[in-house]
C-alpha cells in the first residue's frame, strides 16, 4: 500500500512538473486540486481544456493571491472557483491565470500591483484598502460588523456601496467582490488560561497588527497590546513574547498555529475580511458584456463563499481540536460584556467615526446598513 501511495506522488510530481515545465502552469494547479494529477492522461485533457480555453479567450486576467489552493477548505478564499466562474459567466471570452501561494507576494503589495496594473486581480485584506480608501478601515471597529451576518449586510448596501466605493475607485481599483471568512478570535498559547470574559485579559499580552483601532480596543479589554510582525507571530507565541493573538479559526490552521494554541473563544468583535480587487482602468476598457459577465462572476463566487463559512469552520475547529485545542462560544450576556468594555457605541470611537466615515451621520447610515439584513444569509460561530 505504502509503495502504491508513493508511485501515485511520484506520478503526481512528474505530471506537475510536466506541465509547469511546459508553460502551463495553471493546468498544473487545476489537475492538482482535482486530484487528477497521478494520471497521465487526465493531466494531459486538463492541460487541452485550459490550452483551448487560453487560445480562444480574448482577454487574460491574472489572479493573484496569498493562499495555496487547497486552502479553501478550512479559508474559504475560492480562488478556483473565482476562475470558472469568470471564464463561464463571459462565455470564455476572459481567460483567467492563476498566480496562488503568494508567488506574486501577499497583502499590501498585492494591492499595490493591482492599482499599477501589474496584474488584473488579487485577494488581500479589506485593511490593505485603509490606505487607499480609509472608510475600508470601519470594519475593524470592534462589535460594528464582527459578526458574520453584519459584515455581510454591510459590505453589500447601498450606503457601503455609496460611501466607500467611490473613494475606492479614485485610487484605481474596482472590488469586485467581498470574502467572509469568520470574526477574528482570542487565541491563546498553550500552557494559558481560557479567556471568557474581559476580566480575564488583565496583564495578557495580546498581539496586534498595525491598526491603531485593534490596538485600542485591545487596551480597552484590559490586555497589553503588543505589536509584532506577521511573520514573526508564531515564533513570538512560541517564546512567551506575545501570549495570545485574534486571527480567525481558519487562518489559525492555514498559518500552522495549531500545534502552540491551548484556548480559543469566539467573542465576534472584528471581522477577518478579504476583497478581490480589480485594475479599474483595465475593467473599464473591456466590452460591457464581458464587464457584466465578471460582475456576475463575482456575485456568483459571493455565493459559494458564504455557504461554504461553515464547512471551513468546522474543518479548522477539528484540525485544531486534534493538537488539544479547546474552543469557547460565548452567551448574548457574555458577548454583551464585551460590547460594553470595548465596543464602537463608546465615546472612545467618535473620533475614528469621524474620521473614517466623514461623520457621524454617515457613520449612522452605515451603522444602520450593519444593521439591516440584507439578501444574503451567512452562518455566524
Amino acid at each position: 500500500m505504502d509503495r502504491e501511495k508513493q508511485e501515485l506522488a511520484s506520478a503526481s510530481r512528474r505530471n506537475f512538473l510536466k506541465l509547469a515545465g511546459s508553460g502551463s502552469f495553471t493546468a498544473a494547479l487545476v489537475a492538482g486540486a482535482a486530484g487528477t494529477l497521478w494520471s497521465t492522461e487526465a493531466a494531459a485533457q486538463t492541460a487541452k481544456e485550459e490550452r483551448e480555453r487560453e487560445d480562444t479567450a480574448e482577454f487574460t486576467m491574472t489572479l493573484a493571491t496569498a493562499y495555496v489552493l487547497g486552502a479553501s477548505r478550512s479559508y474559504p478564499i475560492m480562488q478556483l472557483d473565482l476562475k470558472e466562474n469568470i471564464q463561464n459567466a463571459t462565455n470564455g471570452k476572459v481567460y483567467v491565470k492563476l498566480a496562488p501561494g503568494g508567488q506574486l507576494g501577499a497583502g499590501g503589495a498585492l494591492v499595490q500591483a493591482v492599482q499599477a496594473g501589474t496584474i488584473q486581480c488579487a485577494q488581500h485584506s479589506l485593511s490593505n484598502f485603509a490606505p487607499y480608501a480609509s472608510a475600508a478601515d470601519l470594519i475593524n471597529m470592534p462589535y460594528f460588523c464582527g459578526s458574520n451576518q453584519r459584515f455581510t449586510n454591510l459590505v453589500t448596501s447601498d450606503a457601503w456601496k455609496a460611501e466607500v466605493h467611490p473613494k475606492i475607485e479614485a485610487a484605481g481599483f474596482k472590488a469586485l467582490f467581498y470574502i467572509n471568512i469568520d470574526p477574528r478570535v482570542v487565541a491563546v498559547r498553550k500552557g494559558g488560561n481560557a479567556v471568557i470574559t474581559p476580566g480575564d485579559m488583565a496583564g495578557v499580552k495580546f498581539r496586534v497588527p498595525g491598526s491603531k483601532m485593534l490596538q485600542q480596543y485591545y487596551r480597552m479589554v484590559g490586555a497589553n497590546p503588543t505589536p509584532v510582525a506577521w511573520g514573526e507571530t508564531p515564533s513570538a507565541i512560541k517564546q512567551g513574547v506575545a501570549d495570545a493573538l485574534d486571527p480567525s479559526v481558519g487562518a489559525l490552521f492555514v498559518f500552522g498555529f495549531k500545534d502552540i494554541l491551548s484556548h480559543v473563544t469566539f467573542t465576534q468583535a472584528v471581522p477577518d475580511s478579504q476583497i478581490y480587487s480589480m485594475n479599474l482602468e483595465w475593467f473599464n476598457s473591456l466590452p460591457a458584456d464581458v464587464q457584466e459577465g465578471i460582475e456576475f462572476a463575482g456575485e456568483l463566487t459571493s455565493h459559494q463563499n458564504l455557504a461554504k463559512v461553515p464547512s471551513a469552520r468546522t474543518y479548522a475547529m477539528a484540525e485544531l481540536r486534534k493538537a488539544g485545542v479547546e474552543f469557547h462560544s460565548l452567551s448574548e450576556d457574555q458577548l454583551a460584556e464585551w460590547q460594553a468594555a470595548g465596543g464602537y457605541q463608546l465615546s472612545d470611537w467618535d473620533e475614528f467615526k469621524v474620521e473614517l466615515a466623514g461623520s457621524m451621520d454617515n457613520f449612522a447610515k452605515l451603522e444602520e446598513a450593519a444593521g439591516t439584513k440584507g439578501r444574503y444569509y451567512v452562518h455566524d460561530a
